[in-house]
């Protein structure tokens, strides 16, 4: 398998699968991202991943395509991104205290054909204090992240404990991720360079 594309502009998405040594292409979808009519949460989530990586899949006959998307979810209701400074702190003020999940769809298109799963990671936030909320938000970090919060950044000491998949929680579940292409033929481990031949 050398062929993958991932359908995301997402940094911290292009970071996670450089780290398990997966060679690609970004090529981000443009899908209408509007939720229906009473979707629950995880299945909103796991949707748009498989609509992302079909969508550019369409245009990439014979090539993998992975898809993603991550939404924070607090008592049953979706956080987006931010909008401005002050939706930031909203946000961080109602996570304050509390464990909200992250769900995180992930999915693997190959032409028409289309494979997903959905993680959901338990995340707890200690108490944050006002000053603390204002500072993070006038920090910028917030403003493109869904929950109003990167845990692998500034936010990251917001967390008193966190049950499931850390790499979830960034943007792409690895484990789901390698599992996914393991099981497509393409396990991860195939495109990792021994020692030797990282020194030819």
């Amino acid at each position: 398998m050398t062929s993958i594309i991932l359908a995301s502009a997402s940094p911290r998405r292009s970071e996670l699968l450089t780290q398990i040594g997966i060679p690609f292409s970004v090529q981000p979808a443009n899908i209408d991202e509007t939720p229906r009519i009473s979707e629950a949460p995880g299945d909103y989530v796991e949707r748009l991943a498989r609509e992302k990586a079909l969508a550019v899949s369409a245009h990439f006959p014979g090539k993998w395509v992975i898809g993603s998307d991550t939404s924070v979810v607090l008592d049953g209701a979706i956080l987006g991104k931010p909008s401005n400074e002050a939706d930031a702190q909203a946000m961080l003020g109602m996570l304050s205290g509390k464990t909200h999940q992250v769900m995180t769809g992930v999915a693997l298109a190959k032409d028409d054909g289309c494979d997903s799963t959905l993680v959901i990671t338990e995340v707890t936030f200690r108490v944050l204090s006002r000053t603390e909320i204002a500072a993070y938000a006038a920090s910028g970090e917030p403003m493109d992240k869904a929950g109003g919060y990167g845990i692998q950044g500034l936010g990251g000491i917001f967390v008193k404990e966190l049950k499931g998949s850390y790499s979830a929680v960034v943007g792409l579940p690895l484990q789901e991720t390698a599992a996914l292409l393991a099981d497509a033929g393409g396990p991860v481990w195939k495109h990792w360079m021994s020692s030797q031949e990282s020194q030819s």
